[in-house]
């Protein structure tokens, strides 16, 4: 007996086992692991619910329910002035920086197909840092002109291109550009300590708690262009998932997949350094989240590669979580990079452990 051959043109939805759903609107379709909806989800809530603890939390302290019923609109004068002015530029800077910075981590490490590799390692936030010392030490008319996060803004993205430059050599390579870029983040933090070494003590002191990574300059008015900023470019990134996938491959792998890897690369590292360069523009080099979000959202959900959107959601999470935690148990107030070095720190060590082992073994 013959049997009829299989129609081809419409496979099911979810195949049995795959853990994939898939949902066709004509000749369009979509389709997602039901594993990667959860998660997202969860640290969404995650991040909305530090957020609003965030609100609560300070010298006048507030119930969740009184933080819900003022973004109501239904709070006192005192409540609305103390969440909305107050509050909430330092809140939603916390969650814009870290998810910028997770995704730039994110990109780099598939990128370059190494775990290690980050914005802080490659000279980035070094290039960032050397700008607004600059302008913090000294001041000004450029101060006037550029201000801070300007300044910052402009030191990351001409340092990227000077590092891009001295790594190229008839295409783009990871290890030289890895090489390359912790060279130069060396002279660049050398340059900063003579800064600070140079400046008045006020403006030094300024400058380091700059340096270490803090919220404390959070205004609406330097948010907005970064987030819109961060909006553009994270649309870009997720956009370009498929081809993140493929080069995680080797370029070769990804070359005969249809993928011209030599642009992809350039734009996708591109993306990585606006990213992180603005991030740091408004919150100061915030240590090792570009670093540590990927390696846990790696861990998180069980793929090859570090995943972007859970990248950046972790790093919303952990700088947000971090900067509750110093407000609500430090008797001082500390810079947020402090809590996120040290939670990196150990990350990364484990990280250069485990990697010994597998060599040894």
């Amino acid at each position: 007996m013959v049997r009829p051959a299989p129609d081809r043109r419409h496979p099911p939805s979810k195949g049995v086992g795959s853990g994939f759903t898939t949902v066709r609107l004509g000749r369009f379709s979509l389709r997602w692991r039901s594993r990667t909806v959860l998660l997202v989800a969860i640290l969404a809530s995650v991040a909305v619910l530090l957020a609003a603890a965030s609100l609560a939390q300070g010298t006048y302290p507030l119930s969740l329910d009184r933080v819900v019923a003022t973004l109501s609109g239904e709070g006192t004068r005192i409540e609305r002035y103390t969440i909305v002015d107050l509050r909430m530029p330092r809140t939603v800077t916390g969650i814009v920086v870290g998810f910028a910075l997770g995704l730039s981590g994110a990109l780099t490490q598939t990128v370059t197909r190494n775990p290690i590799a980050s914005p802080d390692i490659l000279g980035v936030s070094a290039g960032a840092s050397l700008g607004a010392v600059a302008v913090i030490t000294f001041g000004g008319p450029t101060a006037a002109v550029l201000g801070v996060p300007g300044a910052a803004l402009g030191g990351a993205l001409v340092t990227a291109g000077v590092i891009f430059l001295l790594s190229w050599k008839s295409g783009s390579d990871s290890l030289r550009l890895i090489l390359t870029g912790i060279a130069v983040n060396a002279l660049l933090v050398a340059l900063t300590s003579w800064l600070l070494v140079s400046a008045r003590l006020s403006r030094a002191t300024e400058a380091t708690v700059w340096l270490i990574g803090s919220l404390d300059r959070a205004e609406w008015a330097t948010l907005l262009p970064v987030f819109v900023g961060v909006v553009v470019l994270s649309a870009l990134a997720l956009a370009s998932s498929r081809v993140l996938r493929l080069l995680a491959f080797g370029g070769d792998t990804a070359s005969a997949l249809g993928v011209r890897v030599g642009p992809a690369r350039s734009l996708l590292l591109l993306l990585s350094v606006g990213l992180a360069a603005l991030g740091v523009a408004i919150a100061g080099p915030v240590g090792f989240v570009a670093f540590a979000a990927p390696q846990l959202a790696l861990r998180l959900a069980r793929t090859a590669v570090p995943p972007v959107l859970y990248s950046g959601l972790l790093g919303a999470v952990l700088v947000t979580g971090s900067d509750l935690v110093i407000r609500a148990f430090s008797p001082v107030a500390l810079p947020v990079g402090i809590m996120t070095t040290a939670i990196g720190g150990p990350l990364l060590i484990s990280l250069i452990v485990r990697a010994n082992l597998r060599r040894t073994a």
